[in-house]
């Protein structure tokens, strides 16, 4: 199947699956593979996803080791992962040697330990296989662990027409040539090539003549936001991967395929951090799992609501004399949370997008004023409703001053927080969920209190 087969209108029917199903059932083949040639493999990935094990394992053996390392890639994966047991080493060999390096050595790597070495060895091309082996050394969240080795190099005394001769064999083994990078005689990355300076450039000229010496690169043991945060910025769709600073040898690329993914997962991580998930975990993954990632945010919010119960204990007189107070205080703790985590969530996103400028006590100072505009406004709407609603000037005074007060100290609250994570080296989407909610809330109904009880004297 061909990669560039686009389906941009698939949409899966239950008559489609059906359809699937049924030639599955009756093993006719012929039409079953006439039928899959249709679509891309991502389609047919969502196909398999929806099909149970053994009908996805009978579609995978009829189909080409060329089209089914890139469905591999595609499913679901503990679809992937239930597959790839029913595989034998030497199967598994088979659909890795179709995959680029990057992809092949992902798809190893969630092999357990045992599999592993069993499959590497079933490898029949030995470059294919030591430069796998490489990239599983690397970490998955580093560029080495991003990188793929397939990439088009020339060298810097290569003239012209040689040059063209050499790319053509090279980029056999290249699914995309995003770009052509330059090279001296030890592998050191020196700059990159434009593809239009080559085409117009006469045949005896040498690359040392016609390449561009200015080349965005990372480290191989970049960290793997940043790598995408310098992507972005640039917009780039590959950028090359070095050994060092100091020797810069090439060791391979990093495409934008890879980075999406990258961008995908941290966002999946930092979403789950901010309902109050601690781990990465999936619908479909069991009970225990499931509890053992919430079950820590929730006692957070039970103390949280624990500490909120002392407080008010703590202020029972008021309560007993100024009914009314006790209640404005879902408000006041629900405006303290929302205004925590509005806070937070901006300050978040602007260090994830590297937005963030200045220093913090300029970030504090700018929170504080806006806090304290959108406080007196709101807190101007609650005097007037709670002066209409109970005809008394100092309860309103008090509910509304100590509004005020709440939503400043709570935008101080949020900025701070995850600007001293991240200064910490800890993730700041910690500070985007419960922590952040509930430390206003006891916060707020403190300071609610504290503030109407000298208002009104109690």
């Amino acid at each position: 199947m061909s990669e560039e087969k686009e389906n941009s209108q698939f949409q899966l029917t239950d008559t489609l699956l059906e359809q699937v199903e049924l030639l599955i059932e009756t093993q006719n083949d012929k039409e079953l593979k006439s039928v899959m040639d249709e679509f891309h493999y991502a389609d047919i990935a969502e196909i398999l996803d929806e099909l149970n094990l053994e009908q996805a394992m009978y579609v995978i053996k009829l189909l080409d080791s060329e089209t089914t390392a890139d469905i591999l890639m595609e499913l679901d994966e503990d679809n992937r992962e239930k597959v790839l047991k029913n595989l034998s080493a030497k199967e598994i060999a088979e659909e890795v040697e179709e995959l680029d390096t990057d992809d092949a050595a992902d798809i190893i790597a969630e092999l357990p330990e045992e599999r592993q070495q069993a499959v590497i060895d079933q490898i029949e091309d030995e470059a294919h296989k030591a430069e796998i082996t490489e990239l599983l050394t690397y970490d998955d969240d580093v560029a080495g662990g991003l990188m793929a080795k397939e990439l088009v190099k020339v060298y810097e005394t290569w003239t012209v027409a040689g040059c063209l001769r050499r790319i053509r064999g090279q980029a056999k083994d290249v699914k995309r040539v995003h770009s052509i990078y330059v090279v001296d005689k030890k592998d050191r990355l020196i700059g990159r090539l434009s593809l239009k300076d080559l085409i117009v450039a006469k045949s005896e000229q040498k690359i040392a003549d016609i390449y561009i010496s200015n080349v965005d690169y990372v480290n191989v043991n970049e960290d793997a936001e940043e790598v995408a945060r310098i992507m972005a910025k640039y917009d780039l769709e590959a950028i090359p991967v070095i050994e060092s600073d100091e020797n810069k040898v090439l060791l391979g690329r990093i495409t934008i395929d890879d980075i999406v993914d990258v961008l995908k997962e941290e966002a999946d991580k930092d979403y789950q951090m901010a309902a109050g998930i601690t781990s990465d975990v999936e619908a479909d993954d069991s009970i225990i799992q499931l509890t053992r990632a919430r079950l820590p945010w929730l006692f957070l919010g039970l103390v949280g609501g624990v500490g909120a119960f002392l407080i008010m204990e703590g202020f029972h007189e008021a309560f007993s004399k100024y009914t009314v107070l006790f209640f404005f205080t879902p408000l006041i703790a629900a405006m303290a949370g929302n205004v925590g985590v509005q806070s937070s969530a901006i300050i978040v996103q602007g260090l994830a997008n590297d937005d963030v400028k200045g220093s913090i006590n300029s970030r504090l100072l700018k929170e504080m004023l806006l806090a304290a505009l959108n406080g007196l406004i709101l807190a101007l709407f609650l005097f007037v409703f709670v002066w209409i609603a109970q005809g008394e000037v100092n309860t309103a005074l008090a509910v509304s001053t100590s509004l005020v007060v709440v939503i400043i100290v709570a935008g101080l609250i949020g900025t701070f927080v995850p600007l001293f994570l991240d200064k910490r080296g800890i993730d700041p989407a910690i500070a985007t969920g419960p922590f952040i909610t509930t430390s206003n809330d006891i916060f707020g109904i403190l300071i609610y209190f504290s503030i109407a009880k000298l208002i009104l004297g109690i």
